[in-house]
């Protein structure tokens, strides 16, 4: 059985200083129904981090940190419906508390509401700004619309400019789902051209929900019969995208352009943490926390039954490092099928993200990842290769000599 100990990694929570407020009603957003919560349970409904919340919760994520460095990460709904005063407070507060620690900075935005004034704060403070783009405007505007039904990439591109006009360092997160995983290279080229060297691909797979209780998406805790949404992608496209774009990353872009899930497969090949949740051995050390101070285990779990608590009756320490949260964690691990257990890429896959755990294995038993069929066929493709990086870096040479290899026609044994 799979356990960790209390402080063996960081504490991260994620901050909703807006909730699922967001100017924008994109058609697959996972957020943007959350505020059904705390309609009736919360007398504030405008959903906004009042300013002795913010200072709490600095000062607590700070204190808890058992690193000299300390990342914050600012989400939504739209983190810019906040106004540039709240984040400039935040940062007065983050030196208050610094206390000899090094702070830094990121935020998610999808880049609608960026200006110069934005930009000029970001650069001068060094944040990450990652902006939410799926690709060309085609592409993008399927999905990703405002309330009025009207597009958003020629605002979302404008917010682009001007992050690389002030030099703004920036990388961008691409929903990957039933449209757009079809056309993988245009995907791809599309951010070489923007000039993106820093891009995470996240598949998009929600369940619509059984319950009548104001809710439009399934919790992973719903009944399997739960309908899959029609703009989810399927695990064959997500296996024949990853694969299309690996081909060409592999033979050009190694070392230039990164794409976490690749990199991540990478660190699992060779025995590191991957630099994203879904691939690691364990969950349940990213949390969030709401506009109120309710704490969640996960970003993707924000529903009551994956409450942790309350930042003002508990501490975050309390609730990231508890029972409830270590058993959420270890879960990822201790609940996998026999199938999954067995699996030759058990190691680089780990089961993927529980969320999207919910069909039948080939034994017929629950709790295969839904992506699964296109997870393996990417591992499979991607095997020699992974392989032959590993082997570099572990001769202390670059993984990029890979691209040479391939031009010189030799086979990957």
């Amino acid at each position: 059985m799979t356990t960790f100990a209390p402080f063996s990694r960081p504490l991260y929570v994620m901050a909703k200083p807006v909730s699922s407020i967001c100017n924008l009603a994109c058609e697959y957003c996972y957020y943007l129904e959350k505020n059904n919560l705390y309609k009736t349970s919360d007398s504030n409904d405008k959903f906004i981090m009042s300013d002795s919340l913010l200072e709490k919760f600095i000062q607590q994520y700070i204190e808890s940190q058992t690193q000299p460095q300390v990342m914050f990460t600012w989400h939504g709904g739209e983190t810019l419906m906040r106004p540039l005063s709240f984040y400039q407070k935040a940062m007065e507060l983050q030196k208050k508390y610094a206390r000899g620690r090094t702070i830094d900075n990121c935020i998610q935005t999808n880049g609608t509401l960026l200006t110069d004034d934005w930009c000029r704060f970001f650069k001068e403070n060094n944040w990450l700004v990652g902006v939410s783009i799926d690709g060309p405007q085609e592409f993008h505007d399927e999905y990703r619309r405002n309330k009025q039904g009207l597009p958003s990439w020629a605002k979302v591109m404008r917010g682009i400019q001007l992050l690389k006009k002030h030099s703004v360092e920036w990388n961008a997160l691409a929903v990957v789902n039933d449209f757009n995983a079809d056309y993988p290279l245009e995907f791809y080229h599309f951010f070489k051209e923007i000039g993106c060297h820093y891009i995470q691909f996240t598949p998009v797979v929600e369940r619509i929900s059984p319950k009548a209780d104001g809710r439009h998406l399934a919790s992973p805790m719903d009944a399997p019969k739960a309908e899959l949404a029609d703009f989810s992608v399927t695990a064959e496209q997500w296996g024949k995208f990853l694969c299309t774009i690996f081909d060409e990353w592999i033979r050009h872009d190694v070392g230039t352009y990164y794409i976490q899930l690749f990199d991540s497969t990478l660190a699992n090949w060779i025995g590191e943490e991957p630099g994203v949740c879904t691939l690691a051995k364990t969950c349940g050390h990213a949390g969030v926390m709401e506009y109120n101070g309710d704490v969640y285990s996960c970003d993707h779990f924000v529903f009551p039954e994956y409450k942790l608590g309350n930042i003002y009756t508990h501490t975050l320490t309390e609730m990231m490092y508890g029972e409830k949260e270590t058993t959420f964690g270890a879960a990822k691990q201790n609940k996998l099928p026999r199938q999954c257990r067995e699996c030759d890429y058990l190691f680089a896959c780990n089961g993927e993200c529980p969320k999207n755990r919910f069909i039948y294995t080939k034994d017929n038993e629950y709790g295969l990842n839904y992506l699964c069929k296109g997870y393996y066929e990417f591992f499979q493709h991607a095997t020699p290769y992974m392989d032959f990086m590993k082997r570099e870096l572990m001769e202390q040479r670059p993984p990029a000599n890979v691209m040479e290899f391939i031009r010189q026609g030799k086979a990957m044994q």
